[in-house]
């Protein structure tokens, strides 16, 4: 029997009506999406949350110190897997989320801006074949910002409503590109000295939600809300309530806190406790060597307020579900988009995203750059963290955000589904390799549809393991090969070993399950295996770079 959820007492289960069913069954047969529904399936409402350049260890259920306690909550009702692979940046992990598959073959050009290539259907799509109203609040990063009505634009591309911003980047005060279906809604900000992204992001989730239920075309059916949280991206902007209770949280510095992490680690078991700490980065000196003392403590504790308040706005939505009598039969989904962001950003990094003054009416001058002299914060600053606590956020792992070691594409996974979780993975670990390309699939054959790939459209690079979320783990192959290409990173993960470079270096090698920092490179002892994963790489990057046609 399946234990009954922690976050609600006596909720109403809503099944899938019989008449509803005949209905979607003709409906689904006529548009001719490859679909079975079996006799006694109940859709699940599907809540995905994705938070910005975050690292591994970051939430207090993966070992971190900040505080986390929705998603700690979240964690102990579901399961947390601790091999989870992302891509190294921010739009190609959306897009592979989005399209299960590689983010070159998503997305025209190779970038962010062109959109998706032609005859690929985005998981919104595919999900509203099914039944689904589609809901998305927070960063796209999948099309020109310069076009928020375009082709490619959220509402576009499945989601019946969304609220973002399409820049990679964005003032938490004052975001440049923000939409509402295509429509500017700039004037929010305008003038109002208590608009926040991460807040105006859980309002119209919230928003959203109700708008769904009050409407009696869509509360009969189930909902997919992907709430895309800009949360902690640079630049570091926080409230100032939020940064005050981290007020001297950090002052043993870098060194000690990866070593405190590291240990709360090992005890959770979401790391082998056989694996050693990596290195501190050499650019970075030991903390009581460290001239900025105090700016370098309020770098961080502004980062971390960034995520207590997304993960208090977390809370907002649970609540919500929790209230409304559905959290019991929605399947929620919390990850990262890559690791930690090591980038030291220079005053010249300016962009459309950023702006002269400040929009609180007082105007006053923005001055970016990680400049010592100048505490983080405010929105009059426009500063990151740095290598030294990106190091940190990654622990125990090599690298950071734009490269393919551990440290750029590992991500914490939480999965919470009462009606579809096996007991047995209740506020436990799973320690299976998965890829954020599986998602896609995975939620198409949760909610009955083919897992496979749509007829006539490419097939998915992903594969469900929806086998392991019902613990059925002996129907999940777990050999497989994952690839990446992007910035300054490229690697193959091929049956536990990982061939991976540095920014154009030569390649290394590491046998993963005894290795997985990634310390001891064995691609001197081993120029065969190097030779043959090697291959293996150019063959992918063969097949899923496209090269696009001259004009």
């Amino acid at each position: 029997m399946k234990p009954h959820s922690p976050f609600l007492i006596g909720a109403p289960q809503r099944a899938f009506p019989s008449v509803v069913k005949y209905l979607m069954i003709c409906l689904i047969g006529l548009c001719g999406f490859p679909f079975f529904l079996s006799s006694a399936l109940t859709q699940p409402n599907i809540v995905l949350v994705m938070a910005d350049d975050m690292g591994y260890s970051d939430l207090g259920c993966y070992g971190g110190e900040i505080e986390t306690p929705n998603l700690d909550k979240l964690a102990r009702a579901g399961v947390r897997f601790t091999n989870y692979y992302v891509n190294n940046m921010c739009w190609p992990t959306r897009a592979s989320l989005l399209t299960s598959l590689y983010p070159k073959t998503a997305m025209l050009g190779g970038s962010s801006t062109q959109g998706f290539r032609p005859g690929i259907i985005l998981l919104p799509e595919a999900l509203g074949k099914t039944g689904y109203k589609s809901y998305m609040a927070g960063k796209w990063h999948l099309s020109d910002p310069k076009k928020p009505d375009g082709p490619s634009a959220p509402h576009r591309r499945g989601f019946d409503k969304s609220y973002s911003t399409y820049w990679g980047t964005s003032d938490f005060f004052a975001p440049a590109d923000l939409n509402l279906n295509g429509r500017n809604m700039e004037h929010e900000w305008q003038g109002n000295p208590d608009y926040y992204y991460t807040e105006a992001i859980t309002d119209y989730s919230l928003q959203f939600l109700k708008e769904h239920a009050a409407d009696p075309a869509s509360s009969a059916r189930p909902f997919f809300l992907y709430v895309a949280y800009n949360a902690a991206h640079w630049p570091l902007h926080a409230k100032p309530g939020d940064i005050e209770r981290y007020k001297g949280r950090f002052s043993m510095g870098w060194d000690k806190l990866r070593r405190q992490r590291h240990d709360r680690m090992k005890k959770l078991g979401v790391v082998d406790p056989d694996w050693k700490l990596s290195p501190r980065n050499p650019k970075v000196p030991a903390w009581e060597d460290e001239e900025h003392k105090a700016w370098q403590e309020r770098r961080m504790e502004v980062y971390a307020a960034q995520i207590t308040c997304m993960d208090r706005n977390i809370g907002r939505i649970m609540q919500h579900l929790e209230e409304t009598g559905t959290l019991e039969n929605t399947l929620f989904i919390y990850q990262h988009d890559n690791g930690g962001c090591h980038v030291e950003y220079p005053p010249k990094r300016t962009g459309s995203w950023t702006k002269p003054f400040t929009t609180d009416g007082k105007k006053t001058p923005v001055t970016p750059g990680n400049l010592p002299h100048i505490m983080p914060g405010a929105q009059s600053t426009w500063q990151s963290y740095g290598y030294g606590w990106a190091n940190v956020s990654n622990t125990p792992f090599r690298l950071y955000k734009q490269h393919d070691h551990e440290g750029g594409t590992r991500s914490p996974l939480i999965i919470y589904w009462p009606q579809g979780l096996a007991s047995s993975l209740v506020g436990g670990l799973s320690r299976q390799v998965v890829h954020v390309m599986d998602l896609m699939p995975t939620l198409l054959e949760a909610v009955g549809a083919d897992p496979s790939a749509p007829a006539g459209k490419l097939a998915f690079e992903g594969r469900s393991f929806l086998p392991l979320l019902q613990g059925h783990t002996k129907k999940w192959q777990p050999q497989r090969e994952l690839y990446w290409a992007h910035s300054k990173g490229k690697a193959a993960r091929v049956d536990g070993w990982k061939l991976v470079s540095e920014n154009k270096k030569p390649w290394e090698l590491y046998e993963l399950p005894e290795d997985g920092t990634e310390l001891y490179d064995l691609s001197n002892a081993l120029p065969q295996k190097v030779d043959e994963l090697a291959k293996k790489h150019a063959a992918w990057s063969q097949r899923t770079h496209p090269v696009e046609a001259s004009p």
